[in-house]
């Protein structure tokens, strides 16, 4: 069982490798300096002229979690248009880019409990071998880096008049 300090790293370290994929796909990248708004890094893209900036929240689960591709308890503050998640599992090494509003779709929300109101996903199914295979229902989101320019061109094309 990994200590805190060791499984609190992984979940760092994993923002750090998320945000040098985007670097390495071309995206200006903001990092923030606290995540007390559920953001951990700023995607700045610039559109007909127009810059157009997307909250991003990094989530990820090590291969030694005893449900590698499931992600519970999410708190997802203010679902909007220029908000995306980026999941990662380790155990499958595939990345899931989501827009919060199909999260919130998507995601089965906890009606009771501690975790009431907080959303839970289920990216992979564990197999008798005890590995992580991608559930085919999230491909349109694996791997979807592209989805970056997707939402920034969806959003100039939804911004009233000039930016």
């Amino acid at each position: 069982m990994p200590s805190f300090r060791s499984s609190g790293s992984f979940g760092k370290r994993q923002e750090y490798i998320a945000v040098a994929e985007l670097l390495r796909r071309g995206y200006d990248v903001y990092m923030t300096l606290v995540d007390d708004q559920q953001i951990d890094c700023v995607v700045r893209i610039e559109v007909n002229s127009h810059p157009v900036y997307i909250d991003v929240q990094i989530k990820a689960r090590s291969a030694g979690a005893k449900q590698a591709g499931t992600f519970a308890a999410l708190t997802v503050r203010d679902p909007r248009p220029n908000f995306m998640f980026v999941f990662y599992s380790e155990d499958a090494d595939v990345y899931w880019i989501m827009p919060s509003l199909d999260l919130v779709k998507e995601a089965t929300r906890n009606k009771e409990g501690d975790n009431a109101g907080k959303y839970s996903i289920v990216f992979t199914n564990l197999r008798a071998d005890k590995t992580s295979h991608p559930r085919p229902r999230f491909d349109g989101w694996r791997d979807n880096w592209e989805a970056f320019n997707i939402m920034a061109g969806n959003l100039v094309l939804d911004a009233p008049g000039d930016l």
